[in-house]
């Protein structure tokens, strides 16, 4: 059973209720969670500003990133631990659950290092005035994490706020919440005052809701679906709070004639299937130039057909998605593309001796994939890659944004200015030359535009989405 972590302490809810909490690996119930409602994130709210007016306010920013560095060591310490809580909590391959640990402590690295780095700036302006800017912290802020990275999900939005002497007010998925509440007693036991991190588990439409619209939050930070973040955003509005909003994607990776195939099919294959194709910058559409899509794409599918889910421990390709609503979503975009007539290239496996209970999708290669089609313009989150050809570079342009996102994009080819040019022209938050990804990326500003949500996480742009700017002018003669 797990229990709510509020003012340095697990408490239960308010009303007692709990719900049961699957593995996705077997489907078998392997722990309980709190249900959260506006009375528990109340009182985590009320402790978060107690702690921001009081022991956690008043530590300078040195002593701030000092306890976050600290962070980053513990995690470490417990690195085993945490990689399996957080293999069992999503499914996901042990090697993909100890780089996304990694990360973790790599977040808390990052941000205990930049905490005193947040510096302001002095405006010249007219004889006998002295003005400063200066970076502010919100107070009490509010984050809402998704279930497919929730250890990464944990440092990249609380620490950047706690970085900047907020507190902070966490509701973790409830498919997958365990390593947060561990982290957050970890956090407690090298030193952060309590009431700094509070976590408050439940349902998204009963605590999450409860959050975005609490009076007493200075801004909110959400990862999850466009419908959701609409409502987040919407109650946000009522209390004139600011919010980040990352809402996913359908990122193309644009392969020219001119590319290094060699190096650009394997990088494009785990693209999609890393986190068995749970991941907001998922590269789930690849855009071939047409004299060169037989030759590609044939490469891609060879390699596709030889892609396996398994369970944690199998430690293959893919694990299972993380429940059974998802694993039905994904596989009805499979059948439907299947219906509809579009080829498919290829198909990985689902290993043998996998529990039947699991939740598990066969890696699917579908090409040539028609424009307009839902595969081309929907966000699958499963392991389900979509080619398409295309002419020319205006026409990969005009395929690359046919789409309402625009989070990622990878560009390959070997030609300078057409790499400029495209880069400059793709809408998207964040664009790869030649690669895909960065290993976390922790240093580089990531968000999107469109569908996929505004405001920026990750590096130190992150840091400024959690301050307010302040202005201070000072007359005197």
């Amino acid at each position: 059973m797990t229990q709510h972590f509020i003012n340095g302490r697990h408490v239960a809810g308010r009303t007692g209720e709990t719900m049961a909490v699957l593995a996705p690996a077997t489907g078998e119930e392997f722990t309980r969670i709190a249900c959260g409602t506006a009375e528990d994130i109340d009182d985590a709210v009320k402790a978060a500003q107690a702690a921001y007016e009081g022991a956690w306010g008043k530590l300078t920013a040195a002593e701030r990133g000092r306890l976050i560095a600290k962070l980053a060591i513990k995690v470490q310490d417990h690195f085993d631990e945490l990689a399996r809580i957080e293999a069992e909590d999503t499914g996901k391959p042990m090697a993909q659950a100890r780089a996304d640990i990694e990360a973790t402590a790599r977040y808390f690295e990052f941000y205990g290092g930049a905490a005193d780095k947040v510096h302001g700036h002095v405006i010249p302006f007219m004889n006998g005035y002295s003005v400063s800017v200066v970076h502010e912290p919100h107070g009490v802020t509010g984050h809402i994490l998704p279930w497919n990275y929730p250890a990464q999900m944990f440092g990249r939005s609380l620490t950047a706020s706690l970085a900047m002497g907020n507190a902070v007010v966490l509701k973790p998925a409830e498919e997958a919440c365990q390593t947060a509440l561990r982290l957050a007693v970890l956090a407690s036991e090298v030193g952060f005052p309590d009431g700094a991190i509070n976590i408050v588990t439940g349902r998204g439409h009963e605590a999450g809701a409860a959050l975005s619209a609490h009076p007493g939050i200075g801004f909110m930070s959400f990862t999850g679906s466009p419908e959701v973040g609409k409502m987040v955003q919407k109650a946000c509005a009522e209390n004139l709070i600011g919010c980040t909003l990352e809402l996913g994607g359908k990122s193309p990776q644009i392969v020219f004639d001119d590319a290094d195939f060699d190096a650009a099919v394997p990088i494009v294959c785990k693209a999609i299937v890393q986190n068995t194709g749970q991941t907001c910058s998922a590269g789930s559409r690849v855009l071939v130039q047409k004299n060169a899509y037989d030759a590609f794409v044939g490469a891609v599918a060879r390699q596709f057909s030889t892609l396996r889910a398994g369970t944690p421990e199998m430690d293959l390709d893919c694990g299972p998605v993380i429940n059974a609503r998802q694993q039905g979503r994904v596989q009805s975009f499979i059948d439907q593309a299947r219906e509809q007539g579009i080829p498919v290239l290829a198909e990985g496996q689902i290993a043998q001796g996998v529990p039947n209970g699991g939740f598990y999708v066969t890696p699917t290669l579908f090409g040539p994939v028609p424009r307009g089609n839902r595969l081309e313009q929907e966000e699958v989150f499963g392991p389900v890659l979509s080619a398409f050809p295309f002419e020319d570079e205006s026409d990969a342009i005009r395929l690359a944004n046919s789409t309402a996102y625009g989070l990622v994009a990878g560009i390959w080819t070997g030609n300078g200015g057409r790499q400029q040019r495209v880069a400059k022209s793709v809408r998207a938050g964040q664009v790869f030359i030649n690669g895909y990804g960065a290993g976390g990326g922790i240093e580089l500003p990531f968000g999107g535009t469109g569908k996929s949500g505004h405001g920026r996480e990750k590096g130190f742009m992150a840091l400024e989405e959690f301050a307010v700017t302040k202005t201070i002018v000072h007359k005197h003669g």
